[in-house]
């Protein structure tokens, strides 16, 4: 597969027939990659890809830097390197309002709308928190981040000593410093007790293919300490309603916390009731079937409130956003 007399200067030429708009990512293969499969390759490398999605990538647009046409079986080859063309495509529509819960001098806080991702992503280049915030409100710093499909607060600064001081006492934790950052999460079951503590240590899920999921790692060297406390606020018949305040930061912890306590989050494609879910979501396919066993076609948690010192002589602020009207319809209708 290999054609380094095609590989001059960094640049490589489009093969005929390729998009004049279509946008070049470059792989080059290390050597724990060696004879993959170029699917698993592109899987890999677009790590939210489906094995679906990853082989229309490489019908339309896969390519040596010769211009040679690859197929999903060939073997690949340290040093390898591979041509992903891939064409311009619209954005899904997403909710672009993300209304202001909190401004001084020195920060803003907007309710972030489920759907709306914050960083540009290989699906989403416009529709983003920071472009949307460049566009109206430039100068602008994001503090933290939550998922595209979590609703809730999102904290921004509006200089740069701001901007260091909350991501310095979010990363430290320190108890004179403290931020509480406080959930709101509907479940498919009831916690038993209705009030604790989940301390269940967390790692990357080795065995997943989109290597974003979380696990329990108990007594793994690699695992990370997690915990977060957590109330069942009100119960309706099988779901509950449940405030969770995390203690540490991991990614996906409440998801993944409840998911391991026998209670996971309503409409959760990763945690939920069959992760085969995600891939489909990702790829904007999911059934009349799928969204049937959701429920909710984003899964059930807000960020509901966020507690910090103020940059400005460390007052402690706090900031509210109220439940979003799809999951007060839905916990209305139980």
């Amino acid at each position: 597969m290999r054609d380094k007399e095609a590989e001059k200067d960094g640049s490589f030429v489009r093969p005929e027939g390729v998009d004049p708009a279509a946008t070049l990512t470059v792989v080059r293969i290390p050597r724990e990659w060696v004879k993959w499969r170029l699917d698993r390759v592109v899987v890999q490398t677009f790590q939210r890809m489906s094995r679906t999605r990853a082989q229309v990538v490489i019908e339309t647009g896969a390519y040596a830097p010769s211009g040679r046409k690859l197929r999903s079986n060939d073997r690949v080859r340290e040093g390898d390197v591979i041509c992903l063309w891939r064409p311009p495509f619209d954005e899904p529509d997403v909710p672009m309002e993300c209304p202001i819960v909190f401004e001084d001098d020195r920060l803003l806080a907007i309710n972030k709308p489920a759907g709306l991702p914050v960083h540009p992503t290989a699906r989403y280049h416009h529709k983003t928190v920071t472009a949307i915030m460049a566009g109206v409100r430039p100068g602008l710093a994001l503090c933290h981040r939550i998922d595209r499909e979590t609703s809730g607060v999102l904290l921004l600064a509006k200089d740069r000593e701001a901007e260091r001081y909350i991501k310095r006492i979010l990363e430290e934790r320190d108890d004179r410093a403290r931020v509480d950052k406080t959930y709101l999460a509907i479940t498919w079951g009831v916690p038993s007790p209705a009030e604790g503590r989940i301390t269940h240590a967390l790692k990357l899920d080795e065995r997943h293919r989109f290597r974003v999921k979380m696990r329990v790692g108990d007594g793994e060297a690699d695992a990370l300490v997690a915990a977060t406390r957590f109330r069942v606020l009100e119960t309706r018949a099988k779901y509950a309603l449940v405030r969770c305040e995390l203690e540490t930061g991991r990614q996906h912890q409440i998801r993944a916390h409840l998911a391991a306590i026998g209670a996971p989050i309503v409409g959760d494609k990763l945690y939920g009731p069959d992760e085969e879910l995600f891939a489909r979501g990702a790829d904007h396919v999911l059934t009349a079937e799928d969204l049937d066993l959701l429920e909710l076609p984003r899964h059930a948690l807000h960020a509901h409130e966020l507690v910090l010192p103020h940059p400005s002589g460390g007052e402690r602020v706090t900031i509210t956003a109220p439940l979003p009207n799809d999951l007060r319809v839905f916990w209305d209708s139980r």
